[in-house]
């Protein structure tokens, strides 16, 4: 599905990420954790090249992504979802013609679009919410609109860039449940997530990868990376979760 090899990143001779190595398969959920700056966002957004890499490989159903022009590469992402960490929605748009944008651009018909957008609103409870401003939403809601809009291409991949750092805390839990949900539900769609959240993590990942100046330093299970784990981001959270 998705095999990244020595991936690189630098800004202004700062590396951001250094050699980075991963294989996604199709259906498997992967949770990437660390500390605040260690390069996650950066490398959630190399692989479908928001962000250009400065070197290494990265192949996507076969495809060189690495290799492709901006033209071909639009028509990728249209099979790779992505739900960011503030949104990026039209806020004088309703919910409906928010998630239907994507598959517009992609040739359908309009009825058909709205009509594909209601039923991803149903996998995040919005349906009721679909004719309503995106301006008048909360940010939870927001949040959910953006998973809707990432679900309605049916993508074979979906990124999520910290999809519960911009929601007041009460609001997270309910964003979790529907990601849980849609983790849960997927067989062919692969995840990648950059999160904070460790019981999520925990719950939902095949694979977790933890991260630290922009390298992998240790990966496997939820089981084996929190209950045995070698690096010191790993002890980090086996003693957050035994605090907890």
């Amino acid at each position: 599905m998705l095999n990244i090899k020595n991936l690189q990143k630098s800004y202004h001779g700062d590396i951001v990420l250094d050699g980075i190595n991963i294989e996604v398969k199709p259906g498997e959920i992967v949770a990437v954790m660390g500390p605040s700056g260690c390069g996650k966002s950066t490398f959630i957004r190399c692989i479908n090249r928001l962000v250009e890499p400065n070197d290494g490989e990265i192949y996507y159903k076969g495809q060189p992504l690495h290799e492709l022009s901006e033209k071909d590469m639009e028509a990728v992402r249209m099979d790779i979802g992505f739900v960011f960490q503030h949104f990026n929605l039209i806020e004088r748009l309703t919910v409906k013609q928010n998630v239907a944008l994507g598959l517009v651009k992609k040739g359908h018909v309009i009825e058909e679009a709205y009509e594909k957008a209601y039923l991803a609103l149903e996998k995040v409870n919005l349906s009721q919410l679909a004719e309503v401003k995106v301006g008048q939403l909360s940010g939870g809601e927001k949040q959910r609109v953006g998973i809707a809009r990432a679900l309605v291409l049916e993508p074979g991949l979906i990124l999520l860039d910290e999809p519960t750092a911009s929601l007041d805390p009460i609001l997270v839990r309910d964003v979790l449940d529907i990601l849980e949900d849609i983790a849960r539900g997927t067989k062919t769609t692969s995840m990648i997530i950059v999160t904070h959240e460790v019981t999520f993590a925990r719950r939902v990942a095949d694979k977790i990868y933890f991260m630290d100046q922009g390298k992998f330093i240790e990966s496997g299970t939820p089981e084996k990376v929190f209950n045995e784990p070698v690096s010191w981001i790993g002890k980090k959270y086996r003693e957050l979760i035994n605090y907890c």
